[in-house]
């Protein structure tokens, strides 16, 4: 959608179509017939609405009878908000949907006028150049409900790391473990499992999680403690939650697990 938003801003009236209502299609189209991966994409896309329109003609049930047994590929089954984006989305999966940014962002005086987002010599190539990395995804997987939160940030993958790499170094007398936590079973597996879930819980309080929104967050951040201490610095965080919102300050010294005999 936000592609879209992109790419139909200050569109010129001849490439939008004067009696089409589906802009995007009519600028696939005209792009199309002077762009080789954009015509490959139309051809896909009418394929695609074709076989839509036939299962939407086909009487409720004769459709699995008629494939029962059969080894063919189904008919993909499209969510309205898929087809409503038909275009673009058909782009990115065929990863193509850079490249076809790119070749209107080159050809931009041809569909856009001059004040256009795509026509800009700045924002052009660098929403072209932002779609590289989503068109170089495998969209094999169904969104869950939870796929904003399945998919750790690096910097969380780095804390994970540092904070079961300071609890695995008991050997080193001036390191503890990253959180201070000990272990109360005799079972190793039990006391590590629950080491892993607050580390993990831990790490997604100073980042985003699926209860609290990160708003804002800054690194070595001083605070001092006491008057007679020096400023110790830290990572600051800003988290927004239902009912609240929570400031949160926590040592550099906590977060690398080199907290050692400090108070």
């Amino acid at each position: 959608g936000v592609v879209e938003a992109c790419l139909l801003h200050m569109l010129k009236r001849r490439a939008a179509g004067f009696l089409r209502t589906d802009k995007v299609a009519a600028l696939f189209t005209k792009v199309g017939k002077t762009c080789a991966i954009a015509g490959d994409v139309c051809k896909k896309v009418q394929e695609l609405q074709q076989q839509v329109e036939n299962r939407k003609n086909q009487p409720n049930g004769q459709e699995p009878l008629k494939r029962q047994g059969s080894t063919t590929s189904k008919t993909p089954v499209l969510t309205p908000q898929a087809i409503k984006h038909i275009w673009v989305r058909t782009a990115l999966i065929e990863k193509v949907l850079d490249k076809i940014v790119q070749y209107i962002v080159d050809n931009c005086s041809k569909y856009y006028e001059k004040e256009a987002l795509l026509a800009d010599p700045v924002c052009g190539p660098i929403l072209a150049s932002l779609l590289v990395g989503p068109c170089a995804l495998e969209y094999t997987k169904l969104k869950t409900a939870d796929h904003y939160w399945t998919d750790p940030s690096a910097d969380e993958l780095v804390q994970r790391h540092r904070i079961h790499g300071a609890h695995g170094r008991q050997d080193s007398p001036s390191k503890r473990p990253a959180l201070g936590i000990r272990k109360r079973h005799s079972s190793g597996s039990t006391s590590e499992d629950r080491f892993a879930a607050s580390a993990r819980e831990y790490v997604e309080s100073l980042h985003q999680n699926s209860r609290t929104h990160l708003l804002y967050g800054k690194n070595n951040v001083l605070v001092q403690p006491k008057d007679d201490l020096e400023a110790i610095p830290g990572y600051l965080s800003l988290h927004q939650s239902a009912d609240s919102l929570t400031l949160k300050w926590t040592p550099n010294q906590l977060m690398n697990g080199t907290l050692g005999d400090s108070e």
